[in-house]
This record gives structure tokens, C-alpha cells and sequence, in this order.
């Protein structure tokens, strides 16, 4: 800043004060007090204020050596303000070298709290301003220029504002807990507090996924269960890596978390022609809550990755219109990354409130799962994430879950103008606690498309009507419903038996006829778990069945099938099949295995120019392109038998953000009784371990 304007600066400074001052009596003003002066009359404190203020610059202040250095005679300007607390701050500040203005600035702070000034009585701001000459000559003669107004109280409390939100902040503790966020759905963590939930005698429900917290926290302490897992460590990064999230924060208004994601892993598939798979995801979650009615989660997600060669081929089968290569299955759409391996970025996010006790409105980008089993033939969460609108209504013994969905068909025949076509679903499930053992269940869904502009039908908002009525006035190919039941009997508190039913389709007169027509399209499961399996604390144990006839989910209508970015919203095979589950799962302290093994019985198609022919088990054909109607049976087109066996052996790092360090073995044989270009005998190990933050399912048992 020029000289010229330095001292510019300085005189308005000094006049501005000097007429604020003139416009005041003494009689209503009393100036800021130094301890020291407590005994001064009160004509005489204005120069005692002024004096010790020259004494602590005087006594405190040294000439930076860049300073002594260029010999340097100037001055430095500073307005200071003695605020309602007695805190002395600097309001302005101007000097020719920046190590002046640092010098000051350390002086200032080193000035002790004070008796703040008063006008008629009540506490007040008050500015003064200096021109300090450097080098330091006898200056500090004559007084401060001040000024000073009365404050009202608003004023006041506005003026400490920013400080009692500064105050508001207090020690963290969780608050997810009993929070209306959900608890990230991955089957191996639900087992945890399964037994829990399913005693005889409670009044839980347990088919709608995922849960939210606070319905849960009625069962099972999540607090005593992290407490028993907390490991002492005293540095912070000790207890940010063991023990607690990256950032926590909350006041007695809002909490929020925030948390790395991580899925580093790296493998070896025997039947690959490269070297090895891995899977290089980082990522960011963070979520929190605003009051005690609304909640909020985020993750963004940023992953390359190669996969078995199985998985690979299968996610290149589920290729999009448009240059990416393939969908991932379960995440989404993939670029191509170097030659042979995959680009995916993933984002899932949702709002939570709860404007009453029995109901909970959430809106977001995610997955949601109706049903008991490891699978769901009613809805699951197999596909990518999508945009959805969930309603939870729970009182008595009644829990009612409407959810709508959109969802994408992104095949190239549905295409229009470059872009993905939009389709709609929307599903009822109310689930009825018919007793303290048994609960019954009952599910109705319909997919429709935008044809004739129909858009997001406005019908199929009202959360208690029947779908299939729906349908019959908007057209008889307007929609594709379907309709299903599950049940749950408790056994005892350790064994639970579950089931699920599958209705598309279906003629009285066919079924009667015991010709096994095409139209009876259903499917069904049945499945039971066993905690504390053999009075072993924590070990579950889990046999699940479910068989599907060929063409259920499909429908004539070539976009209205059941479901989303060319997979199942239902069973990951589709239809046509057979399949039964076994499933273990132990967890002690922090170390935890699980292990898996299915097998199953597949038709497939042909797909060849003398078999063209759709044999039901691709949800996404046409069901009129069939090769006959009756004699229609389980495994018809190309039968295949598979087994897949999963083990894997982990270590939980983090029980805040779910940070697993694991290995893991992955066995399949495929083998069809054809062969085909897309449809070949396989057999496969696939060895991997890694560091994992578990938010979600993989399903690779396809």
C-alpha cells in the first residue's frame, strides 16, 4: 500500500473514531478495566485502560530481524475491538511486511481477558485504533482513539452466535443406533442378531430389508456388542483404525459420520488365461441424522476391476446399448479399463424420516429385499442400485411396505434416440404376525412402461389398492403383476422355518389338466435356520430350496418383464430352474467364517440357428416364442447342473465402518448337457483375499 494511502487510511481511522466518541457522554460509558485498574476512579480509567495496553505492547513486542535488517522506519495500523467477553481482537490490521502483521497478531494474543466495557451498565463492544511507529521511540504517549455504541441485546446474542455453535459440539457418541438409517443389508452381518429378532414371542418382522436401526436396537444391543469388540489404543490413529469412524461429530442438533471405503483384493482364477483378479474400489460414506426425525446416507463408489473368468463373461453377457462393455452385476454399467478389465463407479444415497412412530418415508438410490432366505423370488437385491420411494408402516401386529421403483431396460431393441428405456414398478408387502410363532405374509407387484405416455401412473401411488385391478382397466399387456405370499413358523427360539410363494401366471383348467401348460408360472421356497446351532453360541446354520418354472417373470410385452439393467429383480437365475442352499456362518469376537454351497439345475437356451427357441429361462424374452405348450417341465432347453461352494475366513478391523480383512475360495462346476457358442462346461477355483469394507451383497453364484 502506498505511504499516501497508509496515512489516508490512518486519519479516517482516527476521525472516524473521534466523531463516534464526540456523539457519547462519559456519564453512560464506562471503558474496558484491566485488573490492575479495578481501584482506579472511574475519571481515571480511560488512561489506565490505555496505559497497560502500551505496557503489553511495549513489554511483549520484538522487531523481526527482516525488519532490523533493511533498517526500516514506518509504523503499523492496527484497530483493535475489546468484545462483551472482555476478548481482545483485531479487527484491522496494515503494515509494509507481512512478519510485522504476524509480530502483532502474537502480541494481541498474548493480552489477558479483561472486564469488558459497559454502556448504561450492559456490556458493549468497544474499538480502538494505534499507529505504531517502528523502531519502537517513546510513542505510546498519547491516548487510544476509541469508539463505542450501545448494543442491544440481540445484537448481543447474535454476536455470540458462531461461539455457541462452537460450544454446542460435545464428545461423540453413537447415534446410528437408534436412528432411522438403515443397517447395510449383507446377509453374513444380518445373521449376527437373527436369533435375536425370531424368538418365540416377539413382534419383529423380518422379511422387508434392510432394517433400520431403531427397529432392531429393541432386540439386540449394538452398543454392548461394539463395547465388547472396542480394543485399547491410545494414539489417534490407533482408534480411528480399530475402534471408531475417520470423522464424527455431533451436537444435541445433528450427528454425522464419515468413513473411507475400501475394497482392495487381489486373486487367482485357475480356469483364467491372465495372471490374476483384483478389485480396486475407494470410495467415501458419510451419514448422520438432523434432529431426531430425518436421517441422511451417501457412498460414492470409484472401482476397477477383473473378475473370474466366469464372472467376467457373465457381466459381458449383461451388456448395455452403447460402447461399454459390460454391466458388473449387481453394481452397474462398466467402461472398459486397460484390456481386459473393468471401470465402475457406483453412487447410493437416500433420505430417512419418520414424521410418526408407526411410519418411515425413505427416497434414494439403493436395493431392498422382501423375504427370509438367502434368496427372494419376490424381490431382492441382485441387480444395480435404482432410484426408489419406500413408505413403512408398522402398529399392531401389522407391518405394510409399499415401494416404488424405476428402473432401466437397456437393451438395444428398447432403445430410443441413444437413451435407455424407463420402466416402472411398484410392490405392496404386508406382513401380519398371526401369532407369537407364526407370521404370514403377502406380496403384489406390477411393472409397467411409459407406452401411450403413460408415465409414472398415478393409480399405482395409492398405497392400499390391488394392482390387478390396476391393470385389467389400464389394458390387458398395460402391466406385468404378479403376486406372492411368504411364511415364517418359530420353532423355538433357535429354529425358524421360512417360505416364500410366486404367482405370474396360471389357468385353473391347466393345472386341473396335469399337462404342465406353459401358463402355470410360479415358483416356490422353503428354507430353515438354525441358531446356536448344536449349542454352539453364534453358529448359524441355513438349508434353503427353491425351484421356479420355466417363463415366470417374463411377459409378451418385450420391455415389461421383471427386471432392471438386464438382471433379475427376483432370483439371480432367472426362472427355469432348481436350486438348493446350504449355509454356515460363526462369528467370535472379531473373527468370523462363512461357507456356502449350492446346487442347482438350469434350462438355458440354444441360441443357435436351429434352436432359436425360448425355453423359459431368460426373464427378458419373449414368452410367445416358446417351443410348445404343454410338457413344459423344470431344466427344459439345455439342462446344466451347477455347484458353486463358497468359504471364506475374515477379520473384522473396524466394527463402525465394517472394515473385514478376508480370504476366501470360490468352487463352480458347470456343466451343461450341450454345448453351445455361450453355453460350456466350466470348472472353476477362484482364490482371493483382501481388505473390504462390507456394505453390501455379491452374488457370484450364478
Amino acid at each position: 500500500m502506498p505511504i499516501f494511502m497508509k496515512r489516508l487510511t490512518v486519519l479516517f481511522l482516527l476521525f472516524l473514531q473521534y466523531n463516534l466518541t464526540a456523539q457519547n457522554t462519559s456519564y453512560y460509558e464506562k471503558p474496558p478495566v484491566f485488573s490492575v485498574c479495578d481501584t482506579i476512579v472511574m475519571e481515571k480509567l480511560e488512561a489506565c485502560f490505555d496505559s497497560q495496553v502500551f505496557k503489553l505492547i511495549q513489554d511483549n513486542f520484538k522487531l523481526p530481524q527482516t525488519v532490523i535488517n533493511d533498517d526500516y522506519k514506518g509504523e503499523v495500523v492496527v484497530l483493535f475491538e475489546v468484545d462483551t467477553m472482555g476478548i481482545f481482537k483485531i479487527v484491522y490490521l496494515d503494515a509494509i511486511y507481512e512478519s510485522l502483521k504476524a509480530e502483532m497478531k502474537r502480541v494481541f494474543s498474548l493480552f489477558p481477558k479483561v472486564k469488558p466495557a459497559t454502556y448504561n451498565g450492559r456490556p458493549t463492544f468497544k474499538q480502538y485504533s494505534i499507529a505504531i511507529k517502528i523502531p519502537l521511540e517513546n510513542q505510546f504517549k498519547s491516548e487510544l482513539k476509541s469508539k463505542t455504541r450501545e448494543i442491544t441485546k440481540l445484537e448481543q446474542q447474535a454476536k455470540q452466535e458462531y461461539d455457541e455453535v462452537n460450544k454446542s459440539i460435545s464428545s461423540y457418541k453413537p447415534q446410528a443406533y437408534s436412528s432411522q438409517l438403515n443397517i447395510p443389508f449383507t446377509h453374513g452381518d444380518y445373521s449376527k442378531f437373527g436369533r435375536q429378532m425370531n424368538m418365540v414371542g416377539t413382534n419383529s418382522h423380518t422379511a422387508s430389508k434392510p432394517y433400520v436401526y431403531q427397529e432392531v436396537s429393541g432386540y439386540y444391543d449394538f452398543q454392548a456388542e461394539k463395547d465388547k469388540l472396542k480394543q485399547t489404543r491410545q494414539t489417534w490413529f490407533g482408534r480411528k483404525l480399530w475402534n471408531e469412524h475417520l470423522v464424527q461429530l455431533q451436537s444435541h442438533e445433528f450427528w454425522f459420520t464419515l468413513d473411507p471405503i475400501f475394497d482392495l483384493q487381489v486373486g487367482k482364477d485357475t480356469d483364467a488365461d491372465f495372471n490374476s483378479t483384483y478389485n480396486n474400489t475407494r470410495g467415501i460414506l458419510v451419514q448422520g441424522g438432523l434432529g431426531k426425525k430425518f436421517n441422511f446416507y451417501t457412498s460414492v463408489f470409484e472401482s476397477q476391476g477383473r473378475f473370474a473368468r466366469y464372472v467376467n463373461a457373465y457381466a459381458e453377457s449383461l451388456k448395455a446399448f452403447g460402447p461399454d462393455p459390460a454391466i458388473i452385476p449387481g453394481r452397474g454399467i462398466a467402461k472398459r479399463f486397460k484390456s481386459n478389465s473393468y471401470d465402475y463407479p457406483v453412487a447410493e444415497a437416500y433420505l430417512s424420516y419418520t414424521p410418526a412412530k408407526f411410519i418411515n418415508i425413505q427416497f434414494g438410490h439403493s436395493k431392498n429385499f422382501i423375504g427370509d432366505g438367502y434368496r427372494s423370488l419376490l424381490l431382492s437385491d441382485v441387480a444395480s442400485p435404482h432410484p426408489f420411494l419406500k413408505l413403512n408402516t408398522k402398529f399392531w401386529k401389522i407391518k405394510y411396505t409399499n415401494t416404488w421403483l424405476w428402473l432401466r431396460d437397456v437393451r438395444p431393441e428398447v432403445t430410443e434416440d441413444g437413451a435407455f428405456l424407463t420402466k416402472y414398478m411398484a410392490n405392496h408387502y404386508l406382513s401380519w404376525n398371526v401369532s407369537k410363532r407364526l407370521n404370514l405374509g403377502f406380496f403384489e407387484s406390477v411393472v409397467w412402461t411409459n407406452s401411450n405416455n403413460r408415465g409414472f401412473d398415478v393409480n399405482y401411488l395409492n398405497p392400499v389398492i390391488f394392482y390387478r385391478a390396476i391393470e385389467f382397466e389400464t389394458g390387458q399387456d398395460a402391466g406385468n403383476a404378479i403376486l406372492g405370499a411368504t411364511g415364517k413358523y418359530k420353532w423355538n427360539d433357535n429354529i425358524n422355518i421360512y417360505g416364500q410363494f410366486i404367482l405370474d401366471e396360471f389357468a385353473l383348467s391347466d393345472i386341473k389338466g396335469g399337462e404342465k401348460s406353459w401358463r402355470n408360472k410360479f415358483g416356490y421356497q422353503i428354507g430353515a435356520k438354525y441358531y446356536d446351532a448344536f449349542n454352539v453360541d453364534n453358529l448359524m446354520l441355513q438349508f434353503e430350496y427353491n425351484r421356479v418354472r420355466p417363463y415366470t417373470y417374463s411377459h409378451n410385452t418385450i420391455s415389461t418383464n421383471y427386471g432392471h439393467n438386464n438382471q433379475s429383480m427376483a432370483h439371480l437365475w432367472g426362472a427355469n430352474f432348481s436350486e438348493a442352499i446350504l449355509i454356515g456362518r460363526y462369528h467370535l469376537n472379531r473373527w468370523f467364517a462363512n461357507t456356502k454351497l449350492i446346487y442347482g439345475v438350469r434350462g438355458l437356451d440354444f441360441n443357435t440357428d436351429i434352436d432359436s427357441y425360448s425355453y423359459g429361462g431368460d426373464i427378458y424374452r419373449n414368452y410367445n416364442d416358446r417351443p410348445f405348450d404343454k410338457g413344459v417341465k423344470i431344466g427344459q432347453g439345455i439342462r446344466t447342473n451347477t455347484f458353486n461352494g463358497n468359504l471364506q475366513i475374515g477379520y473384522l478391523v473396524n466394527p463402525e465402518s465394517n472394515l473385514k480383512l478376508f480370504t476366501e475360495v470360490t468352487f463352480r462346476n458347470f456343466n451343461p448337457d450341450a454345448t453351445t457358442e455361450t453355453t460350456f462346461k466350466n470348472d472353476t477355483v477362484w482364490f482371493s483375499f483382501g481388505l473390504r469394507t462390507d456394505l453390501f451383497n455379491w452374488y457370484f453364484d450364478f
